[in-house]
């Protein structure tokens, strides 16, 4: 049991974490959204819940876990409210410069010279809203000068619907604009204003914010021609990663793409992709 006093618990008291409470956390997670936390992030978990303690008036992990196991109308509150905690992770501008480049000046003018100037694009696990905007500036800047008509329709999601109301404002601090926004951009697309940096609506018009679980059936998304599926496929089971890359292959149009992180690989025996290796970044070509 760990037995350290944190930020966050009730009334400043030590609150302490059983196996068994840990276990049923750990049992809701994977249930719920698919994530596998394995037998030792204690920590982790205190970090991230200990604030929801004092929220919800709960004195002991124990009465946390039995909430996550009742189907009562309350207790999806605190359901809801757990798995936003468990589930925002850290997000930039630009992640994985090589990739966006790559997009900006191959992927995308290619899909909108063969797909007649519309595509549809997927950035799942979107967080608060950078992937889905660095696509869009790209896409802005794949576009720019043409005399076609060009349509480029963006559809961000992530299971956490507080940070997908972030990601809706639109707004962020000099702090996250530090982080891979470049000076000439963030004056091109951003305003300053009394909460920070609002992005251009010619940006924020081309994408779509919606609550989605990567645990549900793809079918009411519709189909698309990119994917971005980036540093979230580590969090699942390899069963789980391997079902949801199945599902987005049938997702994706015939010679769709899919990006993932530069560190993730494509499981073996999944034939549905073709590797792409360009300069010094790579990503994956649906077969067919």
């Amino acid at each position: 049991m760990l037995n350290q006093a944190e930020p966050g618990s009730p009334a400043g008291k030590i609150i302490d974490i059983s196996a068994a409470e840990y276990q049923a956390i750990q049992q809701f997670l994977s249930q719920s959204c698919g994530i596998e936390l394995g037998d030792s992030k204690q920590y982790l978990v205190k970090s991230r819940l200990l604030p929801l303690m004092g929220k919800f008036e709960f004195s002991s992990f124990a009465e946390l876990a039995n909430s996550l196991q009742s189907a009562s109308f309350s207790a999806q509150k605190i359901k809801s409210a757990v798995v936003d905690a468990m589930t925002t992770n850290e997000t930039f501008w630009f992640r994985d410069e090589r990739q966006f480049v790559e997009l900006k000046d191959k992927v995308l003018p290619g899909l909108l010279n063969s797909k007649n100037g519309n595509v549809r694009v997927w950035s799942a696990a979107c967080s608060s809203g950078q992937e889905p905007y660095s696509i869009a500036i790209c896409a802005l800047e794949a576009i720019k000068g043409s005399t076609k008509s060009r349509s480029v329709q963006i559809i961000g999601t992530d299971i956490s619907e507080a940070i997908l109301e972030e990601a809706k404002r639109a707004v962020y601090s000099e702090a996250a604009l530090s982080r891979g926004m470049d000076s000439a951009a963030k004056v091109r697309y951003f305003h300053k204003n009394y909460d920070g940096y609002l992005l251009s609506p010619e940006v924020s018009q081309l994408v779509r914010f919606q609550q989605f679980n990567l645990l549900k059936s793809f079918t009411a998304l519709g189909r698309f021609d990119l994917i971005f599926c980036r540093n979230v496929l580590i969090y699942f089971s390899d069963q789980v990663k391997r079902d949801i890359l199945t599902r987005m292959a049938d997702s994706l149009e015939p010679g769709g793409y899919l990006f993932l992180s530069s560190t993730e690989a494509m499981p073996i025996g999944l034939d549905s992709f073709e590797l792409v290796r360009s300069g010094l970044t790579s990503y994956f070509k649906k077969i067919g």
